[in-house]
């Protein structure tokens, strides 16, 4: 099938994706550079700034995180590619300007964790003040806690780290705080039907048409393996007993539940396969201390979800 979308020279997508984005929300953002997304208001210097990266064509993830009690900046890749060194670099000297600091959050992709590992050598040299937090929640991609992928579970630490710095608190603690949420947070995606580059009208993996995979990458890496399409309520309790075995939760805890659609994915599936989430962990005794539901971090036209 050939692929439609609305984008004009397929070289320009990200800068004019980003120049979209500075326009519509001026006050809130704006562009700091090259790929380099950034508050509208810098904090005062006496605070942390948060910084993060990642590859384009994941919207509203991750640059759309940008703004007030969450990331101060945001470095910008090309579709589903981390960006170099340098620009990352650049982020972390404009957040330490001045005599600030930073931590920088970033999701365990290989590219973006070899940009950020050479940006922090450098920033190190340098003697900019900047910390690193790894995320690393997905359990499909094995037992290894370090080896894991980093998927939605970058919300819950942008948001707790972000509201940290925001009201004062130091860069060991920013650092602290983002790691204890990191530790205590699982996710597992499925899908049911590719995404295409958006540059170049490839799939990027393929799926019968009464199939689905659990344990897919943000970018169709490979699962636990593919099986045939279940419904919503059998989908939710397959997942659910894998995040709740892995984080060994037990009844009398309470979870934070979050539903990402993946781009192609309704609300009305994610309300759907929510519902019988909420029914399990009440059968189980486990409260429900807070959810969000919606596209938090896409890609494309990929069908499915992501369920922390």
């Amino acid at each position: 099938m050939r692929m439609k979308k609305f984008i004009n020279e397929p070289r320009r997508i990200v800068p004019e994706l980003l120049e979209g984005l500075s326009l519509a929300f001026p006050e809130k953002i704006r562009l700091a550079g090259e790929g380099i997304v950034a508050r509208a208001k810098a904090k005062s210097v006496d605070k942390v700034r948060i910084v993060t990266l990642g590859g384009s064509g994941h919207e509203p993830g991750l640059s759309g995180f940008v703004g007030e009690g969450m990331l101060d900046y945001s470095v910008a890749g090309e579709i589903f590619a981390a960006p170099g060194a340098p620009k990352v670099l650049e982020a972390l000297r404009q957040a330490c300007a001045g005599g600030g600091k930073a931590l920088l959050v970033v999701l365990n992709h290989a590219g973006d964790v070899l940009s950020s590992n050479i940006a922090m050598q450098a920033a190190a040299r340098e003697g900019l003040p900047v910390k690193m937090v790894l995320t690393h929640e997905d359990i499909s991609s094995g037992p290894d806690l370090d080896d894991r992928r980093g998927l939605v579970g970058f919300l819950p630490v942008y948001k707790v780290a972000g509201a940290a710095a925001e009201q004062g608190a130091s860069l060991d603690k920013c650092l602290e705080i983002a790691e204890r949420m990191q530790g205590n947070m699982r996710t597992l995606a499925v899908a049911v039907r590719t995404a295409t580059h958006p540059s170049t009208g490839q799939a990027i993996f393929d799926l019968g048409d009464d199939e689905m995979e659990i344990g897919m990458g943000q970018h169709g890496e490979a699962g636990t393996g593919q099986m045939k399409l279940k419904s919503a309520d059998e989908t939710a309790a397959i997942m659910l007993e894998m995040l709740l075995n892995d984080l060994k939760v037990s009844a009398g805890e309470q979870l934070l539940v979050i539903m990402n659609g993946a781009g192609a994915t309704t609300l009305m599936e994610l309300l759907i396969v929510f519902r019988r989430v909420a029914q399990m962990l009440q059968e189980k005794g486990i409260r429900l201390a807070r959810t969000a539901i919606g596209e938090f971090i896409t890609t494309q036209e990929q069908a499915g979800f992501q369920m922390m």
